[in-house]
């Protein structure tokens, strides 16, 4: 099979055929997950969740959640 030649709808085909083969349904499903695009702007998100965050109180966060 010469790649440089397929139509990139068989590359796709060929390429989830062979990770099913190879990874089973379940594992093929994992693998295609960590490639989604997502949206938003996750840094600016990130900002605005952690804004009213420091190290002192999540450090006293962790310790409450290691005593129960």
């Amino acid at each position: 099979m010469n790649i440089q030649t397929l139509d990139p709808n068989v590359i796709r085909k060929t390429g989830m055929e062979a990770l099913a083969k190879k990874l089973g349904p379940v594992g093929m499903a994992r693998f295609l997950r960590q490639f989604e695009i997502g949206t938003g702007d996750y840094t600016k998100e990130r900002a605005e969740w952690l804004k009213n965050w420091n190290v002192k109180d999540i450090a006293k966060d962790i310790r409450k959640m290691r005593n129960k």
